[in-house]
């Protein structure tokens, strides 16, 4: 099946940019960045910035992110996907990572949510100079899917702390 990612949350406030691979199927059917409940990222960055749980309204949790300088896109504009797994994504075609940054000069670091998401926007984008000149952090993804290294939340929150210091 041939899914699309959504347009960039951003504004001028940004700092860091999150950088997914492509929405998962519960995301893209909501129509909502990290719209899988289960999905950490959400609860990640409120615990990260406000210590609490998210707001329960999407509108309320895309406001708080650019409050505290966050914008979030996905490396992957388009791809061939069954499912949500990452493995699964065939014929990658990149968003304009480059372009964006150019329009958004005050974006210091690109912060990638998951191997997938580092690897798609090392192999298109890691020599040019709007990626290049900036930070570029790979964290563990904030799928709900567990990993030898990565269990659940608390490992994971540990894990994004290091985006506080960017």
């Amino acid at each position: 099946m041939n899914v699309s990612s959504f347009p960039p949350l951003i504004d001028e406030r940004s700092r860091i940019l999150i950088l997914g691979s492509m929405p998962g199927v519960a995301s893209l059917r909501a129509y909502q960045y990290y719209g899988n409940p289960r999905n950490f990222l959400w609860r990640i960055l409120y615990a990260l910035f406000d210590n609490r749980e998210p707001d329960p309204d999407y509108e309320d949790r895309l406001a708080f992110a650019l409050g505290n300088g966050v914008a979030l896109w996905d490396v992957i504009a388009n791809c061939e996907r069954k499912g949500s797994l990452d493995s699964d994504i065939k014929l990658a075609v990149p968003n304009d990572i480059p372009g964006l940054l150019q329009r958004y000069p005050n974006i210091e670091a690109l912060v990638c949510n998951g191997a997938k998401s580092f690897a798609e926007l090392s192999k298109h984008y890691g020599s040019f100079p709007e990626v290049a000149g900036r930070k570029v952090i790979r964290m563990p993804s904030t799928s709900p899917i567990p990993t030898p290294q990565y269990r659940g939340l608390e490992d994971r929150l540990q894990a994004w702390r290091a985006i506080m210091e960017l």
